[in-house]
């Protein structure tokens, strides 16, 4: 599936949502107010090997979130806010002491992985389509979690700059975002999962991890809403 016009979560799903934080705080959001200057886009993963075709790991719908991925990181610049790109490299540095991830794999695909997420390769490299800007900030990290100990420098920079909330976008939404948005939250970040700027194999398992992660983790929002809760509105 690759058209995002069929990636939409519907309107049971939005009630769901809204009916979960009602239940739960006695309001229509989880997270109701999101001050720029103390947010970060989280970008995680945008990175040929795992959008583009012929890559290993490519998940195809990522290409078709480019667009509106563009445009809600430009509104957070424009109010203030960070935006950050995360990418997971498979240097042999960033993979050592990691045996037992390689022992999930044949050693074909991981000698593909190794190979296709070496910074200097094509699918190391972000997406030519993304609009990131000098003044951004470009992480690297090693584990499915940008968060995890060891995996980046993320939390210290984030610290640095006083940001104590995250948008986490990406792909996969399942996979490398929900690890971040997990660790995140646990680092008492406060945590939206942005819905139409994320990306997964299929729409059950889109669903199935911001259904997972929604309320004791992290709130659920779409662009608009969450661009609606960083103006006041």
């Amino acid at each position: 599936m690759t058209d995002i016009d069929n990636y939409e979560l519907g309107e049971d799903f939005e009630k769901w949502l809204r009916q979960g934080a009602q239940n739960r705080v006695g309001r229509d959001f989880l997270i109701e107010t999101v001050e720029p200057a103390r947010t970060a886009v989280l970008n995680i993963d945008m990175q040929h090997y795992f959008i583009s075709e012929g890559f290993q790991a490519a998940c195809p719908i990522a290409l078709d979130i480019i667009p509106a991925l563009n445009k809600f990181n430009q509104a957070f610049r424009d109010l203030g806010g960070l935006c950050v790109w995360i990418q997971t490299s498979a240097d042999n540095w960033a993979i050592e002491h990691w045996g037992n991830y390689a022992a999930l794999q044949s050693s074909e695909r991981w000698a593909r992985r190794s190979l296709e997420l070496r910074e200097g390769h094509e699918g190391f490299n972000l997406h030519p389509d993304l609009e990131t800007h000098e003044e951004d900030l470009f992480m690297i990290k090693t584990r499915f979690s940008a968060f995890i100990e060891g995996s980046s420098a993320l939390d210290q920079e984030l610290k640095k700059r006083g940001i104590d909330t995250v948008l986490i976008t990406g792909v996969a939404t399942g996979v490398c975002c929900e690890s971040t948005a997990r660790d995140a939250m646990m680092m008492n970040y406060r945590v939206i999962m942005v819905s139409d700027v994320l990306a997964a194999m299929s729409l059950e398992a889109h669903k199935n991890s911001l259904q997972a992660l929604y309320g004791l983790f992290t709130d659920v929002q779409t662009t608009n809403q969450v661009l609606a809760h960083a103006q006041g509105d």
